[in-house]
């Protein structure tokens, strides 16, 4: 079976940093949303996805500039604090390879990003060559594009893929694929229920992985 992570809350522990400084640079622009509103409006989604959220919520374009300040901010931010995987998930991928199942990366985030984050946390090695982002494909999650796409490059049939995920957004688009997913829902920002509906199978500890995968 060929296991696909999404990357920001699944292997590395990014997404209150990102969503910090995305709330700060929306602010700065007007819309007064705090951290999680930011995570529920966004999280999961690509950028392009995301800024037109925000310009809708907004009622007017960004500056042609935001993107490349937002992202200029949230790395420096991402190298002064660290990167951290996610606690147990280096475990989990050794046993999931060790049973003999394959893996590879599918993130709304684009390569430089995963770049540093992949890269701080002792990750990128491991995905090297099979990381796929939605910068790649038309549509980001909640589309199923990105997940179909890994599927291909990795020449895996939709019903042999495993997606693991933490968002609404890339659940939506891994069942759209004709996918089983896995959410991962240890953060307390985690929206355990919405994940659910959406048509994936909750669970808290990364440990769990391998025996969920079966």
């Amino acid at each position: 079976m060929l296991i696909i992570f999404d990357c920001d809350g699944v292997l590395v522990d990014t997404e209150p940093v990102s969503n910090r400084c995305f709330a700060a640079a929306l602010n700065r622009e007007g819309l007064a949303w705090d951290v999680p509103q930011t995570m529920r409006e966004l999280m999961g989604r690509s950028l392009k996805s995301c800024v037109a959220i925000a310009e809708a919520a907004l009622g007017r374009a960004l500056p042609a500039d935001f993107v490349d300040r937002l992202q200029a901010e949230t790395f420096a931010a991402f190298r002064r604090e660290g990167v951290n995987a996610i606690a147990g998930v280096a475990e989990a991928i050794d046993a999931l390879e060790a049973a003999g199942h394959r893996t590879c990366v599918a993130s709304s985030g684009d390569i430089g990003k995963m770049r540093i984050t992949l890269g701080g946390a002792g990750l990128w090695d491991r995905f090297e060559g099979r990381i796929f982002s939605a910068t790649q494909v038309a549509r980001g999650k909640p589309f199923p594009d990105l997940f179909l796409l890994a599927a291909r490059e990795m020449k895996a049939a939709p019903d042999a893929c495993l997606v693991v995920e933490d968002a609404v957004a890339g659940t939506e688009a891994a069942v759209a694929a004709g996918m089983r997913v896995l959410c991962y829902a240890a953060a307390p920002y985690a929206d355990r229920d919405g994940m659910a509906a959406a048509g994936g199978e909750v669970f808290a500890d990364m440990r769990q992985l391998p025996l969920l995968v079966g």
